[in-house]
């Protein structure tokens, strides 16, 4: 029997020097063109900043907006293309101009809370 695998739900891994691992998943539906914009490009590493509740970090995708929001729950996944950086918020917090959505974190949320600026980060694929 060969193994079903589900692509319209990808599952990623950030790992932050120093702090952990958190889990997350990518859904295509949510931004297609931009979720598969950044699977080409991953692994991806970044420096962390922060706004608000929110970690982001530029990674080297460039790609408009996409069914874009400014309104996220607790948790959210997105890319914030007027900064071309992937975004966390891990908190209740409002982008600073629209994001489109890609997915949730799964696992280990918290670990953004200790996010520091500079902090790097790395995501990829969970194979």
């Amino acid at each position: 029997m060969t193994q079903k695998t589900d692509i319209s739900r990808i599952k990623i891994r950030f790992s932050i020097v120093g702090l952990g691992i958190a889990e997350g998943e990518f859904v295509r539906f949510l931004a297609p063109r931009s979720i598969d914009a950044i699977i080409r490009k991953l692994p991806v590493e970044g420096r962390a900043a922060l706004y608000k509740e929110e970690v982001y970090f530029e990674i080297p995708v460039r790609l408009g907006k996409e069914k874009a929001k400014s309104t996220l729950e607790e948790g959210t996944i997105a890319f914030w293309p007027m900064g071309s950086a992937l975004c966390i918020f891990f908190g209740k917090s409002q982008p600073y101009s629209p994001v489109n959505i890609l997915g949730k974190i799964t696992k280990n949320l918290k670990i953004f809370k200790k996010v520091k600026s500079g902090d790097t980060i790395k995501v990829e694929l969970i194979s």
